[in-house]
Parts: structure tokens; sequence; C-alpha cells
């Protein structure tokens, strides 16, 4: 997987959630809740052939990173934080 299509979704000054590509200098998109950013960039990396999501907490820090892999995975792993 490529590192440029990861993404990140963080909180800004204003409260807005951003989704954004790591590559990226301004958002693909804004969200009200942290949980409406989160699904939109489960959504646009499955629409770019999977990668990784990384989710910071209100401190700004990483608090939960998921692997996005395109298709339907039958045997998936044991995802114990999901």
């Amino acid at each position: 997987m490529s590192k440029d299509r990861d993404r990140m979704i963080y909180r800004r000054e204003n409260g807005d959630w951003v989704n954004q590509r790591n590559d990226a200098d301004k958002a693909s998109s804004l969200h009200r809740t942290q949980k409406e950013a989160i699904e939109a960039g489960k959504q646009m990396l499955t629409n770019q052939g999977g990668g990784e999501l990384s989710v910071k907490g209100l401190n700004g820090q990483i608090r939960s990173k998921d692997t996005i892999a395109p298709g339907n995975d039958p045997n998936p792993p044991r995802d114990k934080e999901h």
C-alpha cells in the first residue's frame, strides 16, 4: 500500500473534524463529529484501494490506527481494537 493514500482524522481548533490525505495540504472533508469523519475516511480509502486510517484524539496524539483493505477479505485477522 502506498503511504500517500493513508489518511489522518484530527480536530481543528474551531471544533471541525478533518479527514485529510497524508500527502495533501487541504482537508478532503470537514465534519461535525469524529464518527462522521472516520466513516468518510474509511469510505474514501475503500474507494482508493485501501490504506491506513489514523485517528488523533482531542490531545493531538494518535489514539487509533486501522488498515482498510480493498474488497472483502474472507479470512480477516482478528482485530482486538474494533
